[in-house]
């Protein structure tokens, strides 16, 4: 028969075991956030630069869109989220909603905005930027509604 501590090891190896355990998870959640926090980094630079989309296939996916959105029995749609950080102010003038809040804008979100007062508005349709959510309380990601209702 086994001894008694085979069966029942102490509490200090216990313990011990216990202790590299969550450093092996305390480690793996570092590497985990790191590789999250870069990712974000890599596509927030991505969308600070123009999107490569000619004109044509930027009207084709808003036509798209919309569209669908119609079909839906829509009169809105929400056609792009981003994080603040793609505004010079970080959404600031958007939550405020001050005018001249459009020049805070940079890449993707500015050529939305391009896109809708070149093509769109000229043919009744309304855009909204603004904060869509709030975490911790500070503004947080900015939301793009294009519209069409009366």
């Amino acid at each position: 028969m086994p001894g008694l501590d085979d069966l029942i090891p102490n509490a200090a190896q216990i313990r011990k075991e216990a202790a590299l355990k969550e450093a092996e998870k305390a480690e793996e959640y570092v590497r985990l956030a790191a590789a999250a926090e870069a990712e974000k980094r890599a596509l927030i630079e991505r969308l600070s630069k123009p999107s490569g989309k000619t004109e044509e296939e930027k009207i084709k996916l808003a036509s798209t869109i919309i569209q669908r959105a119609v079909r839906n029995g829509l009169t809105e749609v929400l056609v792009y989220r981003f994080p603040n950080s793609l505004c010079t102010d970080k959404g600031r003038a958007i939550n405020q909603m001050e005018k001249g809040w459009e020049n805070t804008l940079t890449g993707i979100p500015k050529e939305i905005f391009q896109l809708w007062t070149d093509y769109l508005k000229p043919r009744g349709y309304r855009i909204a930027y603004q904060v869509i959510d709030f975490p911790g309380g500070v503004p947080g990601d900015i939301g793009v509604t294009i519209s069409w209702d009366d």
